[in-house]
């Protein structure tokens, strides 16, 4: 069954073909100047709406009008300041209706349970992941946390790992160290258990060296594989240092993959498995000799990675492409990836110092960089439950049900939690010419509006609740939904990135109020508002706006950030 076909079965409605138009219209508006003259200096400009909305689109799903309003009151330094404080963890997912777990009663967290020879439990704990790292997007509050989360799950990519628990420890590992020391958690992350079961690091011995993971984490966790220098050259390392290096990481382990009993899951390094011979590298690392140092020798190398200048640069291109823009010109290169490069190894690799001066830079609030970017399918998807602020059931198990049906809107979007595509994570942040245009496509555009008319009318179809968009509570949030035209006004300044031509607002006041002078709305929203029992009047408004709303959250411009 293909993604459509899913999606069709899923909403029980039928997704109609898209035309080309709206697909062609997202590319126009999304585009911008290749040239800017714009830098890292700090941003003096004015603060207000625009700028403030444009920093809380870029680094949480989809602020609420209070949220970009109030970040207005507090002003630039003190809203970032406040988006890369270091969160508490969240508390863990737990089993939220799986009555059959012997050890995990409902309520409780499954994360360092062991699994039963008779009862299949990964499924519930699959589902219990899924839906709880969903329902972390819809209370995340003021903070860069979740989108940094994800930004490393597309950088440092697993996948197809069959043990929630060895998932979880996974990206609890990336959220913990979000905004914290990129050379640290490259060691992290090489020795996790769920890395070494995907590149096959537990299987790399000094009988039978395996060198995925030494080849990965040259050419797309540090440096980058540059161009062509020689046989086997690629400037930034060489075939001869994926050869030395993957003798370097030998002896390594995961440890209570599927385990039945209450062991803690992890790695260990086994000394009989590790190659204890110096291991030489190339020219490209000076020539450097790695001699045996056991269990350490994997951050010795790490080490010696990072004394490249050019991991600071890998790393921060993918920072901007993350929060900025795709295309990085020469022009980008040196005003910007230099200076953010140049502060990450200032500050010994603290990703945070670096990411404040990008979010605080003049180039960053440059009006060219404002509603350039296609959300991606997990963006689109929450944005449109945050902006909205829909209910999410605080009852446990409709709560997760909720986190799970969220979860497979992305996913059906062609960006799934823990499924990326391949090792080098999703094509919109790599693959050129077209980047962020791969989310915009024949087949995402019309579930994504399949999507929209769903949360518009039905809600989420779960037992005991139908969590949907309520049209008329968000009607009450704006400051004067008494005149049409600065309801327009209003919707537009929170849904969309960029401000639209008069035409169109005229085009969407049609659709609120067709054939209707202005003073109409005046006179039903006032009997409605002195009355907001008459469901007569309720329902006529509420149509109104569903249809108002159909109408922009299917137009070009919400599908950019």
């Amino acid at each position: 069954m293909d993604r459509r076909t899913t999606l069709t079965t899923f909403l029980g409605k039928k997704a109609k073909p898209q035309k080309g138009d709206l697909k062609n219209a997202i590319f126009r508006k999304a585009e911008k100047p290749g040239t800017t003259s714009s830098g890292l200096d700090p941003y003096t400009g004015p603060w207000e709406y625009e700028q403030a909305a444009h920093l809380l689109r870029r680094t949480i799903y989809g602020p609420t009008y209070a949220q970009i309003k109030d970040a207005v009151q507090n002003g630039m330094n003190s809203v970032v300041d406040q988006l890369l404080t270091v969160q508490p963890l969240p508390s863990p997912p737990v089993n939220y209706d799986n009555l059959d777990d012997p050890n995990v009663a409902i309520g409780e967290t499954w994360i360092d349970a062991p699994y039963s020879l008779t009862v299949n439990l990964r499924g519930y704990r699959r589902r219990s992941l899924y839906g709880w790292t969903m329902n972390l997007m819809t209370n995340e509050g003021i903070s860069i946390r979740e989108k940094m989360t994800l930004f490393w799950h597309n950088h440092f990519v697993t996948a197809d790992i069959n043990d929630p628990k060895f998932v979880y420890k996974y990206i609890t590992l990336l959220r913990e160290n979000a905004l914290g020391n990129f050379r640290d958690l490259v060691k992290k992350v090489t020795i996790d258990p769920a890395m070494l079961r995907y590149l096959n690091g537990n299987q790399n011995t000094k009988t039978a060296p395996n060198e995925n993971y030494a080849r990965e984490l040259m050419e797309l966790f540090t440096l980058g594989k540059g161009d062509l220098a020689g046989p086997g050259d690629y400037t930034t390392f060489t075939e001869d240092d994926v050869v030395a290096m993957a003798k370097v990481l030998t002896g390594w382990r995961d440890v209570g993959f599927n385990t039945l009993e209450f062991n803690p899951i992890g790695s260990v390094f086994v000394l009989n498995r590790h190659d204890t011979n110096p291991k030489q590298l190339s020219h490209r690392f000076n020539n450097v000799i790695i001699n045996n140092n056991n269990e350490q020798e994997y951050s010795d190398l790490i080490d010696i990675i990072f004394q490249k200048e050019e991991v600071s640069k890998f790393i921060c291109r993918k920072l901007y492409r993350w929060f900025v823009y795709y295309n990085i010109n020469d022009d980008i290169e040196q005003n910007v990836i230099a200076p953010m490069a140049q502060i990450l190894i200032d500050n010994d690799y603290e990703l945070a110092p670096v990411i404040e001066a990008l979010l605080k830079s003049e180039h960053f609030y440059d009006v060219e960089n404002y509603g350039c970017m296609i959300k991606n399918p997990m963006d689109f998807t929450m944005a449109l439950i945050n902006q909205f602020e829909v209910q999410i059931p605080t009852e446990l198990e409709l709560q997760y049900r909720t986190g799970l049906f969220l979860f497979q809107i992305p996913a059906l979007l062609q960006m799934q939690y823990f499924g990326p595509p391949n090792v080098a994570g999703w094509k919109a942040y790599y693959q050129e010419p077209s980047f962020y245009q791969i989310w915009a496509n024949s087949v995402t555009l019309p579930l994504r509006a399949q999507f929209v008319g769903l949360m518009l009318t039905t809600g989420i179809n779960i037992p005991g609740d139908n969590p949907t968009i309520d049209v008329l509570a968000f009607l009450d949030t704006i400051d004067d939904p008494f005149n049409v035209n600065n309801v327009i006004d209003e919707f537009v300044k929170i849904l969309f990135s960029k401000d639209i031509e008069q035409n169109q607002k005229d085009y969407l006041k049609e659709v609120l109020i067709p054939g209707l002078p202005d003073f109409e709305w005046n006179v039903e929203y006032s009997e409605y508002a002195s009355d907001p029992g008459n469901e007569t009047v309720a329902n006529s408004i509420r149509s109104k706006l569903t249809n108002l709303f159909f109408a922009m959250l299917t137009m070009p411009e919400y599908h950019l950030s």
